[in-house]
């Protein structure tokens, strides 16, 4: 009952705003009896309408797509900022919401500009007192606007039309954090992440069919090669008072992401979260010693009620990083200057995990979802007919840690010969600071040998994915003037190391960009050494 009165509430309140602000203020649900939801186009004026009624808003634009739509990213203060310097200068966090990364998963598209119309002409102005939020509510315009019948099944019915989950440019841009093959990536890297900063990034989700018993769930930073400190306090501190004061105020149970196999029995004795890769942004952010969080709204709700799950999620953020963004800033630096030091004072020393697997927690939790019923089907097999029943199933292992199953030693830094510019290049579009060398250079360290290039022949994204194997071993060479010299005592050097390392699981050698010179090297025929120098 208290769940039907708060979103009942929920449209109530669409209603009132109806009575008090332009039509063009209300989000396309809004006005459809949320049977259709927003274009890419309705977004842009619906951005273009709270700008020319607001002075606390400052807009830009994010990227162009493949099909030539502009996507805002819309940046909100009080006093206004215009610059990341100004941004800077406050002294003020910075918060980043994003929807609709995958086409047709829109709740968090419509609740991200239902909220920013309540901070900005309701009641949640004080949300800007201590924080500066920036919004893209529509990532990916192209796979919103390919509205079709066919798209999200899961979804109960509405809205009767949904986008694609893939990009104009047929990308999966939430696989595509290393690798930026699509300009939506290359735009987000170049005009957010590098150019504002955001000390908190969320990625708003639909889950595509699990039937857990939640109205939404939630996942930290899963980092586990990088400084622990950001993902941990996410994960121990943060959503965990969000989660509870959802709970208390509207009567919503929010918990970790993750489904089960019927396949293992009924009842579940296991739940598995998604994995650690970088290549999905909310992970890499545990690399760059930020914090960030993954949001899915539950695919079987009604379509308002997914939506009511998103906005309280995401005002449930702010609400947190309002009271605790300082802390949170001070998480993260800490984190950057430690991780720094670490390399200064222990390079060399110490390993880091390339490969991981799934792995339990040191708990099992109680995972709230629908009830199935066990039965014989005609041919002797046991079938789960699905019930109406919401139940709590206790002591259920929670897969959600990653052990690391291959390990390599943390250098002070790495070497690449001049021909490697294209990784140099690439290197620098995710920030890394990358040298020249000036003049010939002799180094202290060790070269990998690669003994066994595998090639996987499924295509993944485009990219035959490859694993190399093969040993380490102590070396000194000298490298000429215009060698790449990546000295890893900088702020993202957890990402350097998955990013550079020949046995990582989700590097540039994972996504194809040595395969060029691993060829012309002879990888094929005789082992070869992998062209990258770790030194000391």
């Amino acid at each position: 009952m208290k769940v039907f009165l708060t979103t009942l509430l929920f449209l109530f309140f669409s209603l009132e705003i109806a009575a008090q602000l332009p039509f063009e203020l209300l989000t396309t649900p809004e006005k459809t009896a949320f049977e259709k939801t927003s274009t890419s186009e309705e977004v842009v004026a619906f951005v273009e309408a709270i700008q020319k009624r607001s002075d606390q808003v400052h807009t830009e634009v994010l990227l162009i797509s493949d099909s030539g739509r502009s996507v805002p990213l819309v940046v909100m203060a009080n006093p206004a900022v215009r610059t990341p310097e100004e941004a800077k200068a406050s002294g003020k966090p910075i918060i980043y919401f994003q929807g609709n990364i995958h086409g047709g998963e829109v709740e968090g598209k419509e609740a991200l500009m239902i909220l920013m119309r309540e901070i900005l002409f309701g009641d949640k102005a004080y949300l800007l007192n201590n924080q500066i939020v920036i919004f893209v509510p529509n990532y990916n315009p192209d796979g919103n606007n390919k509205l079709s019948s066919e798209h999200r099944k899961s979804q109960e019915h509405c809205p009767h039309l949904a986008g694609s989950r893939r990009s104009g440019g047929d990308w999966d841009l939430n696989r595509d954090g290393i690798k930026m093959d699509a300009v939506e990536t290359k735009g987000l890297m170049k005009n957010l992440i590098l150019k504002w900063d955001p000390d908190v990034f969320v990625d708003m989700h639909t889950t595509n069919g699990v039937w857990h018993g939640n109205e939404l769930t939630y996942a930290h930073s899963y980092h586990y090669a990088g400084h622990p400190a950001t993902s941990d306090y996410t994960k121990d501190v943060m959503l965990p008072k969000i989660k509870k004061n959802v709970l208390d105020k509207y009567d919503l149970h929010f918990d970790i992401y993750g489904g089960y196999s019927l396949a293992e029995g009924w009842p579940p004795k296991k739940f598995y979260t998604y994995n650690h890769h970088p290549r999905y942004l909310v992970n890499q952010f545990g690399l760059r010693n930020k914090m960030a969080i993954l949001s899915e709204t539950f695919a079987h709700d009604k379509f308002y009620h997914r939506i009511n799950s998103a906005h309280k999620f995401a005002l449930e953020i702010l609400e947190y990083t309002s009271l605790h963004g300082r802390q949170i800033m001070t998480i993260n630096k800490k984190s950057a200057t430690e991780t720094i030091h670490k390399i200064k004072t222990q390079a060399g020393t110490y390993k880091n995990g390339v490969r991981f697997k799934m792995v339990p927690t040191t708990k099992p939790f109680q995972l709230r979802t629908y009830e199935y019923l066990p039965y014989t089907d005609s041919t002797g097999k046991t079938k789960y007919a699905r019930t109406a029943n919401r139940i709590d199933v206790p002591n259920v292992t929670n897969y959600s840690a990653f052990e690391a199953t291959v390990t390599s030693t943390v250098p002070r830094g790495y070497i690449l010969p001049a021909e490697l510019k294209n990784i140099v290049e690439h290197l620098r579009a995710h920030g890394i600071v990358v040298e020249e060398l000036t003049q010939k250079t002799s180094f202290s360290g060790e070269v990998f040998t690669i003994e066994q290039l595998d090639v996987n022949k499924k295509p993944f994204e485009r990219h035959n994915m490859v694993t190399l194997k093969g040993n380490f071993a102590p070396a000194n060479k000298s490298f000429p003037k215009g060698s790449y010299k990546v000295d890893l005592a900088q702020p993202l050097a957890n990402l350097i190391f998955y990013l550079l390392e020949p046995q990582s699981d989700d590097g540039l050698v994972t996504w194809n960009f040595f395969d060029k010179v691993l060829y012309q090297l002879g990888v094929n025929n005789q082992p070869i050494e992998y062209p990258v120098f770790k030194y000391w």
